[in-house]
């Protein structure tokens, strides 16, 4: 037993050859909003799985809610809520029926009073006897949550929860994830590879690059670490690197594809070199980047976030061209 929300040390997953979690050791307090950042295909799911059980541990040992989830995965399960990047919901089913499936699921005897405080909570309450398909994204989003919430967890993993929303209606998100954690007192775990959202939402962070944890802490601390600008530039015309490093100021540089990424003590210093030292009209396009939680993870692995895997699928896209094909 633990008083940690999440407790894991060594915590290992290999598929055959690769190792997709790392010995990763990681602490999550009860009741924060903590993050899992990295690129695409960096671990983030794999530890959510091993975290629920659902996957098995090549080796280490992990604790969530206070039990062991390899001797005591059952009572894990019955702690955790997991709203999932994939969509869960039945739209041919109505939001009171998608509750009452769940519970089915979980074979809950007492859960309609619950079930009623959760869509008076996520203003659903007017809707519920409507069918899933007529509900608009973000009336989905809340009610995958609230499904989530219904045998009333101590810990839920969102994975990827704002992935395929637009800008606006992903805000929102935001506002509706820091409510649940403060009204209900859950501790919560996401995965993310968008900057902003983790800086947004995240009381403690975790970066994670091929398996491995490379930076922990809060957003604050893990930005005081970068004392450096970046510099971002495309040229028309091939740059010797040599060059660049002459540049007064440059203590760093490194090639991304076509560009160049310069770490500078100061932009507002560096820049003058730069357009002096360069051809302007060669500099076909230029960036300049202040610590951040991107430099953060730009400084620790040499690449951006969304360098370090495949290409994001959108699954509600995937899953809405799935449901348009059958009509």
């Amino acid at each position: 037993m633990t008083e940690s929300a999440i407790l894991t040390r060594g915590m290992t997953k290999n598929f055959g050859k690769l190792v997709a979690v790392d010995h990763v050791d990681m602490d999550v307090p009860s009741g924060i909003v903590f993050g899992l950042l990295g690129p695409n295909g960096a671990g983030k799911t794999t530890i959510i799985k091993l975290l629920t059980a659902l996957s098995e541990m090549t080796s280490g040992e992990a604790w969530v809610a206070g039990y062991d989830v390899h001797l005591q995965p059952m009572h894990v399960k019955e702690r955790v809520g997991w709203v999932a990047a994939e969509v869960i919901l039945d739209d041919e089913l109505s939001g009171w029926e998608n509750l009452w499936l769940q519970a089915k699921l979980q074979r809950l005897s007492e859960w309609k009073d619950r079930a009623e405080e959760l869509l008076k909570y996520f203003q659903l309450s007017d809707r519920k006897k409507d069918k899933v398909g007529t509900y608009s994204t973000g009336m989905r989003k809340k009610l995958e949550i609230a499904l989530a919430l219904l045998h009333q967890p101590s810990v839920i993993f969102m994975d990827e929860p704002t992935i395929g929303l637009d800008p606006n209606t992903r805000r929102s998100l935001w506002e509706l994830i820091h409510g649940v954690n403060k009204e209900f007192g859950i501790t919560i775990l996401l995965t993310s590879h968008y900057i902003e959202e983790a800086d947004a939402l995240c009381d403690q962070i975790s970066i994670i690059d091929q398996g491995k944890f490379v930076a922990s802490g809060s957003p604050k601390d893990l930005k005081a670490k970068v004392k450096a600008d970046f510099v971002e530039l495309e040229t028309s015309e091939d740059v010797d690197e040599v060059k660049l490093r002459s540049i007064p100021g440059v203590s760093e540089v490194r090639s991304q594809g076509r560009a160049w990424i310069l770490q500078v003590a100061s932009a507002e210093e560096v820049l003058p070199h730069i357009f002096s030292t360069l051809k302007t009209e060669g500099i076909r396009r230029i960036n300049v980047e202040k610590p951040s939680l991107e430099t953060v993870f730009l400084n620790i692995t040499g690449k951006r976030i969304d360098q370090g895997g495949s290409e994001v699928h959108d699954y509600r896209k995937f899953y809405g061209q799935i449901r348009r094909s059958r009509q």
